[in-house]
């Protein structure tokens, strides 16, 4: 089998990658500390020495997730802002009737997500 030259640095990049991904599970497997089987108070977790409450299982609500995924939607948006900022003259008319319709998209889509009650905490 007859690689290209230009595939050697790709598949040399690749080799490291994994490498080091099994050095470190195996590096964290056999070096890391080991737990001892067993209800000792020693491990179980604390938090600032409070005991803990509850169980960590305890699904969140779907708007935490929403919200979330929608702060990184927008603020994506801001980013793509940048190279039309730095570069405003020499898109000229054409450049700023694509930014009208890239915020003409968001806006529709930020509405859209107001009235169908995503943005609402007391529901």
């Amino acid at each position: 089998m007859n690689l290209p030259e230009s595939y050697i640095p790709i598949l040399i990049q690749a080799g490291v990658a994994v490498a080091f991904v099994a050095v470190s599970l195996l590096g964290a497997h056999f070096l890391g500390p080991k737990q001892k089987k067993g209800n000792s108070v020693k491990n179980q977790s604390w938090e600032c020495g409070v005991p803990s409450e509850g169980n960590a299982r305890t699904p969140f609500s779907i708007k935490y997730f929403l919200t979330a995924v929608l702060f990184v939607l927008f603020d994506i948006e801001i980013v793509f802002f940048y190279p039309y900022a730095v570069n405003f003259r020499e898109f000229g008319l054409e450049g700023f009737l694509a930014v009208l319709t890239f915020v003409a998209i968001f806006f529709v889509a930020f509405f859209y997500v107001w009235k169908r009650g995503a943005l609402d905490w007391d529901k």
